[in-house]
């Protein structure tokens, strides 16, 4: 049995205004490093065999809190990036629907085989997204010989997953919310993933910064 603490990035300025990333590499804001080091603060007791995360830097920067209290490298897997929007990045979502509209239709419906126009990047269509990104995580946990990993990612991912270990498809709306910073806790006993606990923020409240404080 391996236990996954599935976690979100701390939050961007691009994630406050509402503007979406994507593969454009967004550095966290000072709400997320205080969110990162919230999360460093509350797992710094907790044994972890590996800590692996997104190649993009909102990531990596939340990941390297949690390897500070510890002596554990964190491992880069390209494979757990966020979607690609193409012409949607950089952009806030009302600008999306205003210059978009139809593949802003595509998006909101979750069409699984839509492909947004392109921009600085091609974009994923949502069905080749989700493919990549469970298979990246399949491949951490396939390998594995360890008992207890983080993985660090984004908002997209941690979609793809929980929908992948309830058996939900995309033509359902979205029934959980993915708060950054949050912690997931699944199990994986070789053949299926198992939710233990979802959006768990209790390590970012005024309490638990009170607690780090002293």
């Amino acid at each position: 049995m391996i236990e996954i603490l599935l976690i979100r990035h701390g939050e961007t300025d691009w994630n406050a205004e509402k503007r979406l990333q994507g593969h454009l590499d967004i550095d966290l804001n000072a709400e997320g490093v205080r969110q990162a080091a919230l999360l460093g603060a509350a797992l710094r007791d907790e044994h972890l065999d590996a800590i692996f995360c997104s190649d993009l830097r909102r990531a990596r920067q939340t990941a390297q809190a949690l390897a500070d209290t510890r002596t554990l490298p964190v491992q880069i897997e390209s494979g757990l990036r966020e979607r690609c929007y193409g012409a949607f990045e950089g952009l806030r979502y009302a600008e999306i629907g205003a210059r978009y509209p139809e593949a802003h239709q595509q998006m909101l419906a979750r069409a699984l085989d839509a492909r947004y126009p392109p921009g600085v990047n091609v974009a994923e269509t949502l069905r080749e997204f989700s493919a990549r990104s469970v298979a990246a995580l399949m491949r951490l946990l396939d390998k594995s010989t360890h008992s207890k990993i983080a993985v660090v990612t984004h908002g997209g991912v941690l979609d793809c997953i929980n929908r992948a270990a309830r058996g939900i498809d995309f033509s359902q709306a979205r029934d959980f919310e993915i708060p950054n910073a949050g912690i997931n806790r699944l199990l994986w006993n070789g053949s299926k993933l198992q939710i233990a606990q979802w959006a768990d923020v209790a390590h970012l409240t005024s309490a638990a910064l009170d607690e780090v404080a002293r």
